[in-house]
């Protein structure tokens, strides 16, 4: 009976590691900062630099950092 189930949750884990998105954003970046990930990032789930990143990616630190554009 068991035997049945185990193609659904494998299917299912399946799934979800496919469609499940990295982070790029290091936690202690945003534990010291205090800050989300859209700060220094042009999206949630992007690699991808906005100018306060560029800038804290230079500096390790967001004092004198351009200001956020929305």
């Amino acid at each position: 009976m068991k035997v049945r189930y185990i193609a659904p949750v494998m299917i299912l884990f399946a799934g979800f590691v496919m469609t499940s998105s990295l982070s790029f954003a290091k936690k202690e970046y945003t534990a010291k900062e205090k800050k989300s990930c859209t700060t220094c990032h042009t999206a949630a789930n992007s690699k991808e630099l906005n100018d306060v990143g560029k800038f804290y990616k230079e500096k390790k630190t967001l004092e004198g950092a351009p200001t956020a554009k929305k």
